[in-house]
């Protein structure tokens, strides 16, 4: 199993454990937080960047996938927001591949994997054109307004989700 973890810093030679800051985690047990390879495209943003991603799996629905999926080619999907474009266009990210004997799975649906020790990482990549590497794993990237429709309707879906740094994301639009 391949684990990643991706930064927009160049020159991580150590990854030591940190506190989560999640309140449902450990708060007194530092991790090291890396991402298994499906859904490593989910952080092929700007760290800040809030988005939802989600992607089929054996349990996903026929109706979610019409609904869901704008073609019978696509089974995974990562949207941001507009404001998001030109900043995910200008932004280099650094991916830091590790063995994986030190981990254990934190979140199946996610894909995170933790390790409680100092890790060093045993490759390093550069990735600068993000929407290049999205578009070359056959990931379908969605520019929204707002995310907050999208990731209510997905949680009710039968897809693998992730909603990441929606603290960051435009506020809930108004009904009219």
């Amino acid at each position: 199993m391949k684990l990643f973890h991706i930064s927009e810093e160049p020159d991580i030679s150590i990854f030591n454990p940190r506190l989560p800051s999640r309140k449902d985690l450990d708060q007194t047990k530092g991790l090291v937080w890396t991402i298994n390879e499906k859904c490593f495209p989910n952080f092929l943003t700007p760290r800040n960047c809030p988005r939802v991603t989600f992607h089929a799996n054996e349990a996903t629905t026929e109706a979610d996938k019409n609904n869901y999926l704008s073609s019978t080619s696509m089974n995974h999907v990562v949207a941001i927001e507009h404001k998001w474009f030109e900043i995910m266009k200008n932004t280099t990210l650094y991916i830091y591949e590790f063995d994986s004997s030190d981990f254990y799975l934190q979140d199946l649906g996610a894909g995170y994997y933790v390790s409680e020790k100092s890790q060093v990482p045993i490759r390093q990549f550069v990735v600068k054109d993000l929407f290049g590497e999205l578009f070359k794993r056959n990931i379908e990237v969605r520019l929204l307004p707002n995310l907050w429709d999208l990731s209510d309707k997905i949680q009710q879906s039968s897809f693998q989700y992730s909603m990441c740094r929606m603290g960051f994301a435009e506020q809930r639009l108004t009904q009219m």
